[in-house]
């Protein structure tokens, strides 16, 4: 497994729960996608309620059977990995929204039996 450190990008993928890619929900293929290229984790978020350009709010409520509640699928890497990361995304994404912004990875630890951790630096110590 690598270790990432210093600048990084995180990559955000607004997308719903009903949204599917050739039968398979949308955030399990990015998510598998993303772990098949490399790319050091990612995370996918289940989110309470949300509405995106359509502006119809979708919400989780106790007697809705259906709800199609926002998912947020959350990559952090390196730059270089998350750039050539993106037009798998746009391949991928029928419908939805994509961000990335920068971030600074200050620790980065695998659990029990893994790689070693890594120990934290200071802020603005670079990479």
């Amino acid at each position: 497994m690598r270790i990432i450190s210093g600048d990084a990008l995180r990559l955000r993928i607004y997308t719903g729960e009903r949204d599917t890619h050739k039968g398979r929900a949308l955030h399990e293929v990015i998510l598998e996608s993303a772990r098949r290229d490399g790319l050091a984790g990612g995370t996918v978020f289940r989110g309470l309620a949300g509405f995106g350009a359509n502006s119809v709010v979708h919400t989780a409520r106790v007697l809705r059977l259906s709800e199609d509640l926002p998912i947020v699928v959350e990559i952090v890497d390196d730059a270089a990995k998350i750039e050539a990361f993106l037009p798998r995304v746009e391949e991928l994404l029928a419908e939805g929204l994509v961000t990335v912004d920068p971030v600074q990875v200050l620790l980065y630890r695998h659990g029990p039996g893994k790689e070693a951790a890594q120990e934290p630096r200071a802020p603005g110590s670079g990479g």
